[in-house]
C-alpha cells in the first residue's frame, strides 16, 4: 500500500494551494481518507476526512470554511483545496487511509507528507 502526497510549496498568506494524494495497493473506494498535518514543535492535527463514497466530509475548526476535501475514486485520488492560507497553516501535510470514521481516526496507512509553508 502506498499513499503519495504532493502539491505543497511556499505561498503567501491569503493565497491558495491544492494538495493531491494518490493511493495504490488497496481497494480505494472502500477506504476513507484523511488529511493530517504537523507543524514544527506541535502535535499532529487531523484536519479533514472524506468517507469512502465521498458523500461525508469533516473538517477541524481550524480549517473549516477555508479548506475543501474531495476524491476521485476512478483515479484513486484525494484532494485538499486550501484557500485563504494563514501562517499557522505552515506544516507537513499527510494523507492517511483507513476503514474508519472521523471520530475514530483509526487510519491504517499513511503517506510521506508534503510541506506547506505560508509566509506572512
Amino acid at each position: 500500500v502506498q499513499l503519495q502526497a504532493s502539491g505543497g510549496g511556499l505561498v503567501q498568506a491569503g493565497g491558495s494551494l491544492r494538495l493531491s494524494c494518490v493511493v495504490s495497493g488497496l481497494p480505494f473506494s472502500n477506504y476513507a481518507v484523511a488529511w493530517v498535518r504537523q507543524a514544527p514543535g506541535k502535535e499532529r492535527e487531523f484536519i479533514s476526512h472524506i468517507s469512502f463514497s465521498g458523500e461525508v466530509t469533516f473538517y477541524s475548526d481550524s480549517v473549516k470554511g477555508r479548506f475543501t476535501i474531495s476524491r476521485d475514486n476512478a483515479k484513486n485520488m484525494v484532494y485538499l483545496n486550501m484557500n485563504n492560507l494563514k501562517s499557522e497553516d505552515t506544516a507537513v501535510y499527510y494523507c492517511a487511509a483507513g476503514r474508519t470514521g472521523w471520530f475514530q481516526k483509526a487510519y491504517d496507512y499513511w503517506g510521506q507528507g508534503t510541506l506547506v509553508t505560508v509566509s506572512s
